[in-house]
């Protein structure tokens, strides 16, 4: 049997428990599962691409699960960088319907671009369907407590990126 590995690509800026909470689900569905912290200059992030990847290892780190967990930067387009990583399987979180309009047409998208990789969609935990980094990266600058969408490590760094 081959082994089954998963791309759940991301800017992860910062990772949020909504995050955490797909990936801790994805490990359960293959071997490998890549954390692609994807290079996206045009989003302005508030973390460094080194920042992000290493809080991203750092909260992966903390997770259990039987599939190896792999964090990897990455520029272009995401199914080149499945391609690379040898995904079959690209995992997308889904909180509300503006979410499922935009990943509906970057899945059909993507199977233009390769049919041999598949988009698995993993509804968001009702307890974490609110949560956005852009959201939580204003409810920190606007001195807002993120203790509900953030685990303590990812909290501490969002307070010292906004000189609290």
């Amino acid at each position: 049997m081959s082994m089954r590995v998963g791309l759940y690509p991301g800017t992860f800026d910062p990772i949020h428990n909504g995050h955490t909470d797909i990936i801790g689900r994805a490990v359960k569905l293959v071997d490998r599962l890549v954390l692609g912290v994807a290079i996206n200059t045009g989003k302005g992030p508030m973390f460094s691409l080194e920042e992000r990847v290493a809080i991203v290892e750092a909260e992966a780190a903390s997770l259990k699960g039987n599939a190896e967990i792999v964090v990897q930067p990455f520029e272009g387009l995401t199914m080149n960088f499945a391609r690379e990583v040898g995904a079959n399987v690209i995992v997308r979180g889904l909180r509300a319907v503006a979410d499922f309009e935009f990943e509906f047409q970057m899945t059909a998208m993507n199977q233009q671009l390769d049919r041999e990789i598949e988009t698995v969609f993993l509804m968001a935990d009702p307890r974490h369907q609110a949560i956005a980094s852009k959201l939580v990266k204003e409810i920190a600058t606007l001195g807002g407590d993120v203790t509900k969408f953030v685990s303590p490590r990812v909290k501490e760094a969002l307070l010292a990126k906004v000189g609290r």
